[in-house]
């Protein structure tokens, strides 16, 4: 048997394989191009996964912040606006607190979507990003499901309310401008966060693929 050099070598005395693929006119691009207009696109399967991933690591991050309690102005079952408009209508050292609560939440928020996209991303190999918008627009599907339950049943199916989940106040009264503000700040840093987790969870792909085919 032969020794090997690297990854690109045989065992049985052939060419090393890229040099074949070279003659045959494939690179890496071409093989990529072909396998992603083939097993691209958004996959709802693995998106489904990533939100779950998302889901568990904020419920237990939220957990965790909240088990601080006063220490940053938490208290169970509080949602992000209600947050941002106590840091808002407080003064001196409790705005201060106020506002590290709520920065707090936004990267609870940023690192589950990241690890949701990841996932996604991940499993389905191709597309990272379109991974990670469906992961984004599964938690907007399950909010919407979410809020037509308890608008026909009743609080007792608020799911993210009784896994104290940040969420966005749907059914609280008129939203202030500074709820505004912590909406669209959700908004924001959760869809950012899991396009970027998407991306990095295909990124691992491209580095077998650059291993796998060199030519």
């Amino acid at each position: 048997m032969s020794s090997i050099d690297d990854d690109r070598t045989t065992t049985d005395g052939a060419r090393p394989f890229q040099h074949a693929a070279a003659d045959l006119g494939v690179d890496r691009e071409t093989v990529h191009a072909r396998e992603t207009e083939k097993y691209g696109g958004m996959k709802i399967g693995s998106a489904f996964f990533g939100f779950m991933a998302a889901i568990g690591i904020a419920a237990l991050l939220t957990s965790l912040l909240t088990g601080t309690g006063v220490a940053l102005g938490l208290s169970n079952n509080t949602t992000a606006a209600e947050i941002t408009d106590q840091a808002a209508a407080a003064t001196g050292t409790a705005r201060t607190i106020g506002l590290i609560g709520a920065i707090a939440l936004l990267v609870i928020i940023a690192l589950a979507y990241f690890s949701g996209g990841y996932v996604a991303g991940r499993m389905a190999r191709f597309n990272g990003t379109k991974q990670g918008l469906a992961v984004w627009l599964w938690s907007i599907f399950f909010a919407v499901v979410i809020a037509v339950l308890v608008l026909i049943f009743g609080s007792k199916f608020d799911v993210l309310s009784n896994l104290n989940l940040p969420r966005i106040p749907l059914d609280e009264g008129d939203v202030t401008t500074a709820g505004i503000i912590a909406i669209a700040a959700l908004v924001i840093v959760s869809l950012g966060a899991a396009l970027l987790g998407g991306k990095a969870g295909m990124a691992y792909h491209r580095r077998v693929d650059r291993t796998g085919l060199v030519v």
